[in-house]
């Protein structure tokens, strides 16, 4: 009761109504959010394409991760804080939209993923930064961080024919 009750308040809170209600403000909010979206997937996507092995051969895995990540997280803030708003004006519906549960999971599963990178194959990136294929724990970390990424994207897609 709680929960729904919080969920109300931020449909019934002035920026939900007033994304909500504009003509205009949704449709350049999400726009941004799409944007933003796009920028996160597609440095993802060359990061990880590196990781399970193909991709740029005249960088290592190491640069090409120092010289992406500040754009993704940039996007990745601005994608978080669009999407926010976007939720705000019709959260109630959006919890109990599959597609929309999905994408969420889909996301800390992202997160998750990234930290047992991080924890793990990106502490020897020093001994395998320059070599292809990367050895198998890289491997697998970009090829779960692709599929979740095009799960991310197909979920945020389908969001759009399921909200009412």
């Amino acid at each position: 009761m709680i929960w729904a009750n919080f969920l109300q308040s931020l449909y019934d809170s002035p920026v939900g109504s007033g994304i909500r209600e504009s003509s205009v403000l949704f449709p350049w909010i999400e726009s941004i959010h799409v944007l933003m979206t796009t920028t996160v997937v597609g440095t993802m996507i060359i990061i990880d394409l590196r990781l399970i092995g193909y991709g740029s051969h005249r960088k290592g895995a190491l640069q090409l991760i120092l010289d992406l990540l500040p754009f993704t997280w940039a996007a990745f803030a601005l994608a978080a804080i669009t999407g926010s708003l976007l939720f705000t004006s019709n959260a109630p519906h959006y919890v109990a939209d599959a597609p929309f549960v999905f994408k969420m999971i889909a996301l800390l599963l992202v997160g998750i993923n990234m930290a047992v990178f991080h924890l793990n194959a990106y502490r020897q990136i020093g001994q395998w930064n320059d070599t292809l294929p990367p050895p198998r724990a890289a491997r697998l970390a970009g090829g779960i961080s692709l599929a979740l990424w095009i799960a991310v994207v197909f979920l945020g897609r389908w969001i759009g024919y399921t909200v009412q």
